[in-house]
Parts: C-alpha cells; structure tokens; sequence
C-alpha cells in the first residue's frame, strides 16, 4: 500500500514510525513532515492546510490511505475533498469534526445528550463575557475556552477577575488565538485527576487505546499556562477496569450514537479528554485526532499492525482486528524552546540525539525540527518528544530522563515531573 499522512509533528512522526512496521506498506510519504519523518517516509513539501494540493498529490501518487494527524485540516474539510474525488482518508468529515472545531457546539451536545461534564455558559461578546463572570455563577477559580482550534492552548484558568479580564481581551479583542476566535465557554472549575481515553471508531463501533495521562500545563506541580501538552504516560495510572467501563457507558458510546444519530457519524479517533473528579469521570473536552504526545506513548506499546487498524476502521469494520498491546508501561517527556507556550525563539542548535537514541528502550520523535547547513535545529515550541519502554513507570521515566540528560539546545525547557502522582484541576 502507499500511504500518506499529514502533518509536521511530533504526533505525525510517531504515526509515520509506526505505520513504516507494517508489512502491508510498499512507499510512505509525510505532507510536509520534519526531519524525523523523513528517516522513515518520503516528505513531500505540501502545508497540511493546502487541501486542494493534498488531494491532488494523492490522486496523482495513487495513494490508498491518507492518515491525517492534526485537527486544522480536519476541520477544514479535507477528508470531504478526498473522499469526493474518490480517495480513502482516515479521519471525521468536517460536520463530525466540529465537535473539535467548536468547543461551543460540543458544551451544547453534551448537554444535550446529558454527557457529564462542567456546568458553563457560552459568551458573545466580551461585555457578556465579563457580565457572566461578575455574576459570580461560578466563582474562581473558573475556565475560559475560546471557541474555535486554538492548538491545545485555548484553555485558560482564571484564579481571579484580574486574570479573567486579561484571557478575555486575549481571546475576544486581541485575537490571539485566531480571528475566528470571536467567542467563548466560560466554565466552571474542576478538580480531580485528568486522564486522556481515545479510540479509534469506524461511526458505529469503537476500539479503544491503551489509556494515557497528558501533562498539560507548563510548569512542574501542574503549574503555568496550558499548552500543547509538556509529556505522557501510559497506561494511566489511575483508569482502573470499572472506570474504563463507566467512561465507556457514560461518554464514549453516547457519544458515537448521539452523533450518528444527528448525522454527523464520526469514523476516526474520539479523543475525550477527562477529569476523575469525586463525582465520577466528567469531560473537559472532545478531540477528533490522536493525541499529541499522547500517541507517542501509546504506540510504543502497540504490538499489533497499526496500518490494519486504521483500514479496519475506514471500511467500517473497526472490531475485526484484535489489537495486541505490551504489558510495559511507557513514558514521554517533551523538550521544548524556552518561553514554549508564549514567545519563543527557533534555529537553536539540537545537540546529543544520537547518543539519547542509542539508550535501550528510548525512542526520541521530532516535533519543531528542521535541517538547516546540515544541522539539525529548533523549529517550533515543542522540538522533541523523548520516550521509552519498560516493565515499570520508574524504569520508563529513568529512561526518558537519562536520553534527556543527554541533549542539548540553547534554553531546552521541559518538566521534570512527568509521570509523577498528583490532583491535577481544569
């Protein structure tokens, strides 16, 4: 099969990783890809937003499945386009997406559908917003969470007016998350533990993932603005078989029927994004992609063929394959440029990475990278997602920490704490 997947992170080098095992695969190619996918694919310099010249590469390469990674392409319409011209694509259509793409429409069809999840209101303009927030509906801490895709970053907790006002001018005048970022969710806080629970849906039926916790925010102790998300563990140390059931009953299902039902059949990845508060699993918020880094942890542990997986679930037969995952518990740690998630600078020298790879068990997938007078440098907030494998969670992070240690880059900023035990709030 010749296969494409789309996308220049972190996420796209561990799907490129992955899908290069299968015996199934005879030319891989990553649109536009970074250095790290091109040690296992073809990069083809095409945006991942450029849909018409995506569609036209595939039909031209005679592509048999696209695989697409991040969420603006998706929500754009591009498994619409290929899937008009007659091109199999792996992902939601634009309507299934929006569940994404709004995180207003997707606070309404929960509530619809009784989904649990954080009390909220919706605000229109900023005066609203502030009028909202002065009535003291939900007191602080509270959440504000612009509307439209804000790459993982659009979440913002607010511990007093100050803050609020300056998320809300952020958000709603400055535009910082987009111009189509012209409203938000203004939502209550919750406490508990956050878990992330994804499965992979052929619009019917589900296979779940091997569970995985995100660090979101930026600093250790769960601290600092929100970001695309700082390192992983998996399985999540704190999803037991009676939550796995729950969450499914509860959220997952509801969530594929009700949207059957409302014709927007979701056939891709359902990603919810979870609180273990004390009143049981409530959600934060959907993804209709794979999870970045959350992927990068799962996919170390896949022992079955992950392109099968994927064709399972684009001819609507999801359940077909058994999925085999390893009984060891791996981990991803996130080197970012320093200032990641706010200013930053790029170009920075990328040292150590081959001495990091050749630690048994590390795997290192490149995020914001690029090849520049045959050095490899900084390209972007997140620049590499360093992971390993072991029998434990204290093996799997000594590892990660050990290939860290290794690499060098002018101001690399990452967590120290990944994988360790904490309430965490959203």
């Amino acid at each position: 099969m010749r296969v494409l997947v789309i996308g220049s992170g972190g996420r796209e080098h561990a799907l490129a990783w992955k899908i290069s095992q299968s015996p199934l695969l005879k030319k891989l190619f990553c649109a536009p890809g970074n250095p790290g996918t091109a040690q296992v694919a073809e990069n083809v310099p095409i945006n991942e937003t450029d849909i018409t010249g995506l569609s036209e590469f595939a039909g031209r390469e005679k592509i048999d499945l696209t695989v697409v990674g991040p969420e603006l392409p998706l929500t754009l319409g591009i498994v619409d386009e290929f899937e008009s011209q007659g091109l199999r694509i792996f992902g939601p259509s634009k309507k299934a997406a929006e569940l994404e793409g709004s995180k207003i429409f997707a606070k309404q069809f929960m509530e619809r559908h009784r989904i649990p999840t954080a009390r909220f209101k919706i605000a229109e303009t900023d005066d609203q917003a502030l009028k909202i927030i002065n009535s003291g509906t939900f007191g602080f801490p509270l959440v504000i969470k612009a509307d439209g895709p804000a790459g993982g970053k659009g979440a913002v907790v607010c511990p007093n007016m100050k803050k609020a006002e300056e998320t809300i001018q952020a958000i709603m005048v400055k535009k910082q998350f987009g111009e189509g970022n012209t409203r938000v969710v203004i939502e209550e806080f919750l406490r508990g533990r956050e878990a992330s629970f994804i499965v992979i849906s052929d619009g019917t039926q589900v296979q779940p993932l091997v569970t995985a916790m995100d660090h979101k925010t930026a600093y250790e102790g769960d601290r600092g603005p929100n970001t695309g998300g700082m390192g992983a563990v998996s399985p999540s140390p704190f999803i037991t078989k009676e939550l796995f059931m729950q969450v499914s009953s509860s959220i997952i299902f509801p969530t594929i029927t009700r949207m059957l039902e409302e014709g927007r059949r979701l056939r891709g990845v359902l990603y919810a994004g979870l609180m273990l508060t004390e009143q049981g699993p409530k959600l934060l918020e959907y993804n209709c992609r794979f999870g970045d880094p959350e992927t990068q942890a799962q996919l170390l542990r896949m022992e079955s063929d992950f392109l099968e997986i994927l064709l399972s679930a684009v001819f609507e037969n999801v359940l077909s394959r058994k999925v085999r995952w390893s009984a060891k518990v791996s981990g991803c740690v996130v080197l970012a440029s320093g200032g990641y998630p706010v200013r930053y600078e790029t170009g920075k020298v990328i040292e150590g990475l081959d001495q990091a790879e050749a630690i048994p068990g590390v795997t290192v997938f490149q995020a914001g990278t690029r090849m520049e007078k045959r050095m490899l440098v900084t390209n972007g907030g997140r620049v590499l997602n360093v992971c390993a494998l072991d029998t434990n969670l204290a093996g799997a992070m000594g590892k990660a920490y050990e290939a860290v240690s290794a690499i060098r880059f002018e101001a690399m900023h990452y967590r120290r704490d990944i994988g360790c035990e904490r309430e965490e709030a959203g």
